[in-house]
């Protein structure tokens, strides 16, 4: 019988209180000038650029007055600043013409305490046609950005500086030009420093190459193609050599923004080097704008995991990936305003409760004290992300969505010429022996290879030894950091193989229970507000009967193992999830119509 998680963290854990409120708490936008929101699921752009005159004319009343809504709820929610643009930036962004338009919006914003920033492509130099390389040791190159920073702060006096992902997924950076992460983000931070402004250099970099790395040992292959290790990788030889007005911007977790992901380990490494944590709001990979997926206490595992070793001074600020569009209500399905709110929370008072968080925020939204609403919705609010974690990915389980849009399940998925780290094989690594990717120091027995990749390394005692050790490992993680055998037993008795099948049936039976709990809600609500929600979680039902079958169902032609003999008949045949392609692309909400 395996130890329990919290036998063993009581012997090494007590909570402590941080007390902290962020210094830089700022919404990120993925949006682009054309209007589209990478990762938008609630409609488009809320910054008409096209509405917007570059010249000395107004800004229209009307969208004038959408955007000092948007400064009034974010200075309610404590929020402090907002990058404009999306990080994979088009070089327009830092055009003349932009530039006034951009001053225009912060005119608008800076009554409410928020400042403007932009994300920027690095190869901008070369891309605007002034300079003929982008290389940050180039003295050109240097002096265009000196001189593109007095031309911003002369139009934006209290901008406050840039977002940048350089030479991750695509995106230019120093290195195409054999210069470090240090080279690129000083010499932004040099060109701000006299206007107080920032350099915000995301950690979101991993290997460009695809596969398990071409080392010789298979310990070595492990450890290079596994792609959690690859940003602390990336950064931890840095540490300390970053410009004081330098901010490395870390995800929460080492992959991307999971429903459950362990912290980023780079979090721990690094000691000299100003830090913020970078959440995503809007829920890519939660259910978009269909399901409720109450992401505070995901954030609360992330800050209640770095409250074991005290608090860190040089992590000094959030930012949030938006989930805001031009939708009339902002986020298209109202409780997805919740997280929005709760991010905010988080950054004024990082001790917040989550049960606080949400009560306060249905108290706010719905303007309203009675018990009989309050009390179910808090308790709905506070089971969603543990039920959405339950029916699509649970025991540590991570990325087996489908391809590009990353709405539904492809645990299958595997186009010919993909990468072989962007496709779900690569992260689950089901095999008839088990399931889970082994990021331990040694082997573990699977037919995939069993050298472990000694990710658990990466983290600073006693969560090496936590993580490293299968009979403690804390279960909502096992798979994250095992590959577990489908007969072994966990804490409760009963095999892997069936825990897995009796949480993602809890996931389907839970989500069942959001439709009846928001029925008996009609009287509390306004009738189309009601009539909104509702189709939203009676979808989130049926999406959860869709990701349990298709899983189940592919992950049993490997275990060859039945269903345990209370767990409810599959709704649908393995055929048929298999052929079921859901045409959509990256910067819309899914289409409830097209859902299986």
């Amino acid at each position: 019988m395996r130890k329990t998680f919290f036998t063993f963290m009581m012997l090494i854990v007590c909570h402590l209180a941080w007390g902290q409120t962020f210094e830089l708490r700022l919404l990120n936008h993925w949006d682009n000038p054309n209007g589209t929101v990478e990762r938008g699921f609630a409609g488009r752009s809320i910054w008409k650029w096209d509405e917007i005159p570059a010249g000395k004319g107004s800004m229209p009343k009307e969208l004038k007055a959408r955007y000092e809504e948007y400064g009034r709820i974010n200075k309610e929610y404590g929020i402090n600043g907002t990058v404009l643009n999306n990080v994979n930036a088009k070089p327009i962004a830092l055009s003349s013409d932009m530039l006034k338009k951009t001053a225009k919006i912060a005119d608008v914003l800076r009554p409410y305490g928020l400042k403007v920033y932009l994300s920027v492509n690095f190869a901008s130099p070369k891309a605007l046609g002034d300079v003929e390389t982008a290389d940050p040791l180039d003295e050109k190159v240097q002096e265009w950005w000196k001189k593109k920073a007095k031309e911003i702060y002369g139009l934006i006096p209290d901008f406050g500086g840039f977002l940048v992902k350089a030479n991750s997924e695509g995106e230019p950076g120093p290195m195409d030009y054999g210069r470090t992460h240090v080279d690129g983000a000083n010499m932004l931070a040099t060109a701000l420093r006299p206007y107080g402004g920032i350099v915000m250099w995301r950690a979101f970099v991993y290997s460009a190459k695809s596969g398990e790395g071409t080392l010789k040992t298979p310990a070595q292959r492990a450890y290079e193609g596994d792609r959690a290790n690859q940003a602390y990788e990336e950064f931890i030889h840095f540490d300390g050599q970053f410009a004081d007005n330098v901010i490395i911007q870390i995800k929460n977790g080492p992959i991307d923004f999971q429903p459950r992901e362990a912290v980023s380990p780079l979090f721990f490494g690094l000691k000299k080097t100003k830090m913020m944590v970078e959440f995503q709001i809007t829920q890519e990979y939660t259910g978009e704008s269909i399901h409720t997926c109450f992401l505070a206490p995901m954030w609360r595992e992330f800050f209640d995991t770095l409250n074991m070793f005290g608090k860190m001074p040089n992590l000094v600020g959030l930012a949030g990936v938006s989930n805001i569009g031009d939708s009339p209500n902002w986020t298209a399905n109202d409780l997805a305003m919740a997280n929005w709110y709760a991010f905010g929370r988080l950054a004024n008072d990082v001790d917040a409760s989550s049960k606080e968080i949400a009560e306060d925020f249905l108290r706010d939204y719905y303007k309203t004290e009675n018990p009989d609403f309050l009390r179910p919705m808090t308790q709905l609010l506070l089971r969603s992300r543990e039920a959405v974690v339950d029916y699509m990915m649970p025991l540590g389980l991570h990325h087996i969505f489908a391809g590009g849009h990353h709405y539904g399940p492809e645990p299958w998925y595997a186009p010919r010429g993909s990468r072989e780290d962007w496709l779900p094989r690569f992260y689950h690594r089901v095999d008839s022996i088990g399931i889970g990717f082994n990021r331990s120091d040694h082997e573990e027995p699977c037919l995939a290879g069993n050298a472990g990749s000694n990710n658990v390394s990466q983290y600073p005692e006693p969560l090496r030894t936590l993580y490293n050790n299968k009979e403690i490992c804390p279960e909502n993680l096992i798979l994250w950091f095992h590959h577990v055998a489908w007969d072994e037993t966990l804490s409760n008795g009963l095999s892997l193989w069936d825990n897995l099948c009796y949480t993602y049936d809890r996931g389907v039976r839970q989500a069942n229970e959001f439709v009846k709990t928001w029925e008996a809600m009609k009287p509390y609500v306004p009738e189309e507000q009601y009539k909104e929600q509702l189709w939203r979680f009676e979808r989130q039902a049926k999406d959860a009967q869709w990701w349990r079958d298709a899983c189940l169902l592919y992950f049993q032609t490997f275990s060859h193992r039945p269903l345990p003999p209370d767990s409810p008949a599959f709704h649908f045949t393995l055929e048929q999830v298999m052929n079921y392609h859901l045409r959509m692309d990256n910067y819309t909400a899914a289409d409830p119509a097209k859902l299986p």
